[in-house]
């Protein structure tokens, strides 16, 4: 290889180093962008919340009626929130709160657990057993 090869395989590395950095730097202006419009979003959130906050009734107002529906998930998270390192089953979990344990009202409480799962509330340890997400 003579001096002249190896310049000109030089310059060709230069050149596609030189295209590369130039992608990168189109990249980085993008996601600066991109990133400013999202911080300018937050902003404009925490605004909203506080004065939203600022302008919210006061608790004198009753809380709107709660559904047994409502009752029985709130039931369930303040169990977990309770317990946060156990995992139980659904039975376990109907003993605890003292709900019944025929086989109909566990599979409907299954469903709320596997309904919390896919929320990304609880996780499942194991198969049929729930415990809360750390």
């Amino acid at each position: 290889m003579n001096v002249t090869e190896l310049l000109t395989g030089l310059q060709a590395q230069h050149e596609t180093a030189t295209t590369r950095a130039r992608e990168i730097q189109e990249q980085i202006d993008h996601l600066t962008a991109a990133l400013a419009e999202a911080e300018a979003r937050l902003t404009e959130l925490d605004i909203a919340r506080k004065v939203i906050a600022e302008t919210a009734p006061t608790a004198t107002e009753p809380d709107p009626p709660q559904t047994e529906t409502s009752t029985a998930y709130q039931a369930i998270v303040n169990t977990f929130n309770q317990h946060p390192g156990q995992a139980f089953r659904a039975r376990e979990l109907h003993e605890l709160l003292g709900m019944p344990t025929d086989e109909a009202t566990v599979n409907i409480t299954r469903s709320r657990l596997g309904r919390l799962t896919r929320q990304g509330f609880l996780t499942q340890p194991g198969r049929g057993r729930y415990q809360k997400r750390t």
